[in-house]
């Protein structure tokens, strides 16, 4: 395809991202779904110029998750805020030429295609390397890119249940349930972000690699890294975690308590010092200085005992009386909120967290919409939301023409044959 002689290399003019932390990164998403645009987006909010490589005509299947009216979801309005929308086919020769010209234009890749995908369209670790000898390539899949597992299938909630997490979730006279939020996937996600900041910050340093910069993270693996010690607890004492419903096992008193409103305050109580506060509260001095109950294992051997006291004292108070007197006397606690409750609370709008941005939901209107704020804060640099999940396409023009230098009779004939 006709290009100019010295296509652009920097972020387009209007990206916004002067004086941002990761203003000067290129990040090319080849994913789709959770786990690869929600490392994408946390590069995007500081700053990196994420371009999104899409369907024609379909685009990430995201768009249409949990959608109730309109044509784009705010799922996906959510995942893909600060990112640039391009399609372009990856079934085509030229389409797959489109992307390695991007790659060879970026810093990173980040995708999360079942192994051996884009090897395939030819775009695998040595393709990238060919064009873009230092492009960090972070590749996230249901089982890692090596092992006998390697060509399965993964989706989060099958990685929740392979790690373990999905068993140990739930009541003990029940079946295991599901984490009510794509644990899995974000996590990998944050591994991935991770993964390509460390080998951004080793590359600045110097460090030499031979092979393509590769990020290899699985969904299981991110999951499971955080079971805490469930193997060695296997190894050493024989124990099979099991699921223990609001509570976890040994870590006492600690759980969700019945207030008198109908509601439930989470209450940490398991740690010595909060222990002997919340036993104050309780009326319960003599619990407060008992020697033997500062030791956890012995505070686990006397559960029931220790719930039972703990929930006579919150069904005689709202869960807002219960909260205030536990975070007076010093006792880790907060009320178990649903989307109601988190909208209307003070702390998470004085912290950002309720960002209100207008959004064309349907018929031309816009509304104003509250969306999640920026983590992690970083004072004198924080990020932000410059813009929500873009629609379909919307920048692949001015990515190709201005990034790319595609003429505008070749953009058109692009278009006309679907590569775009």
């Amino acid at each position: 395809m006709a290009t100019t002689e010295e296509a652009q290399s920097a972020p387009l003019a209007d990206s916004r991202t002067d004086g941002a932390l990761l203003s000067d990164v290129r990040v090319l998403e080849l994913g789709n779904f959770i786990a690869a645009p929600f490392a994408t987006r946390l590069l995007a909010d500081f700053g990196a110029e994420v371009i999104k490589v899409e369907t024609p005509g379909t685009g990430d299947e995201l768009r249409n998750w949990r959608r109730q009216r309109g044509k784009v979801s705010m799922m996906f309005r959510t995942l893909a805020r600060n990112k640039r929308s391009v399609t372009v086919d990856l079934r085509t020769e030229e389409g797959q030429e489109i992307v390695r010209d991007l790659v060879a234009k970026s810093d990173v890749v980040i995708e999360n295609f079942r192994p051996g995908t884009l090897e395939n369209w030819h775009l695998g670790e040595d393709d990238l390397k060919a064009v873009n000898s230092d492009i960090i390539m972070v590749r996230i899949s249901g089982y890692g890119q090596t092992g006998p597992y390697r060509d399965r299938a993964g989706f989060g909630g099958v990685a929740e249940a392979f790690a373990g997490l999905r068993h140990v979730t739930g009541h003990a006279d029940r079946a295991p349930v599901r984490p009510a939020a794509p644990i899995g996937d974000a996590m990998a996600g944050l591994y991935g972000a991770l993964g390509a900041v460390i080998q951004l910050f080793a590359l600045k340093n110097g460090h030499r690699a031979e092979q393509t910069r590769v990020v290899d993270v699985a969904l299981y693996e991110a999951v499971y890294s955080a079971m805490e010690s469930l193997i060695p607890d296997y190894d050493a004492y024989g124990m099979v975690r099991e699921r223990s419903g609001a509570n976890l096992p040994g870590v006492v008193p600690s759980g969700s308590y019945p207030t008198s409103d109908g509601q439930s305050v989470m209450i940490a109580g398991n740690a010595a010092k909060p222990f002997r506060a919340l036993m104050q509260l309780c009326g319960r001095p003599d619990l407060a200085d008992d020697v033997t109950l500062a030791d956890g294992h012995t505070r686990s051997q006397r559960e029931t005992e220790l719930d039972n006291i703990v929930r006579h004292w919150t069904l005689d108070r709202t869960v807002s009386e219960a909260v205030d007197e536990l975070a007076a006397a010093g006792v880790p606690a907060g009320p178990v909120y649903d989307a109601t409750g988190i909208a209307a609370d003070e702390h998470f709008a004085a912290r950002g967290m309720l960002e209100s941005i207008d959004v064309s939901i349907e018929d031309d209107t816009t509304e104003a919409i509250r969306f999640p704020g920026i983590v992690p804060r970083i004072p004198g640099s924080e990020g932000h939301i410059r813009w929500v999940g873009p629609e379909l396409g919307e920048h692949t023009e001015s990515i190709l023409t201005g990034v790319l230098g595609v003429s505008a009779e070749d953009y058109s004939d692009l278009k006309r044959r679907g590569v775009i």
